[in-house]
């Protein structure tokens, strides 16, 4: 009797390269075999709220890295997973800085203060269909005083942050309360990530076994 060939591996495609992401789906017992960071515009339009926008941009991105998927002829049947970012302090959507003036802005807005981060998932499937997701919490900043910020700003973690900090950093010592998804303030909701994968085919505890 002739044997069934094996079933290709389903293959994962990171539209980042965040390496806090990556270590997101590693923890999760997941690998990219390969990242399509996707370059685009991320400036709010006109009157856009930052639930909206960081859906927006977590679409923008799936979209454009899976135009690059495309011309690969191994990577054209992946499941491409891209993510955003947003803090927001009420409607505004805070940057993510680029400059010393900018993170202490961000800084000095959330100090003492109740803020929402938002963060989409936008899964792309070998077929070619979209699903999305949007996650919110809530956090509360302790009051930081001229030196904490000041030493904040001189550690250089916030640059290319949204909001200014990287809460499994330095920054986790200023916050007093957070309601909703540790990981989705890291950057990738793993219970919302896992679902979308799972929902769509995509084996993901398949290399759990691997590790037994």
């Amino acid at each position: 009797m002739t044997a069934e060939p094996a079933a290709p591996k389903s293959k994962l495609i990171l539209a980042s390269a965040s390496p806090r992401r990556l270590a997101l789906l590693q923890q999760a017992g997941l690998e990219a075999d390969a990242l399509l960071p996707a370059d685009i515009d991320e400036t709010p339009h006109k009157g856009e709220s930052p639930r909206a926008l960081a859906v927006r941009l977590a679409s923008e991105k799936a979209t454009a890295a899976a135009k690059v998927r495309s011309a690969h002829d191994d990577l054209k049947q992946s499941y491409l997973l891209a993510a955003d970012t947003v803090v927001a302090v009420g409607r505004r959507s805070l940057p993510k800085p680029e400059t010393t003036e900018e993170a202490e802005e961000c800084l000095q807005l959330l100090s003492g203060r109740q803020h929402r981060v938002y963060t989409a998932v936008s899964l792309i499937n070998p077929r070619g269909f979209e699903r999305k997701r949007l996650v919110e919490a809530r956090l509360r900043f302790k009051r930081l005083s001229s030196m904490e910020v000041d030493a904040y700003l001189a550690s250089g973690e916030w640059r290319g942050k949204a909001g200014g900090y990287a809460i499994q950093g330095l920054a986790g010592t200023f916050v007093v309360k957070l309601v909703g998804s540790y990981t989705a303030v890291v950057g990738l909701p793993l219970y919302e990530t896992v679902s979308l994968l799972a929902g769509e085919g995509y084996p993901v505890l398949q290399p759990w076994f691997a590790k037994a």
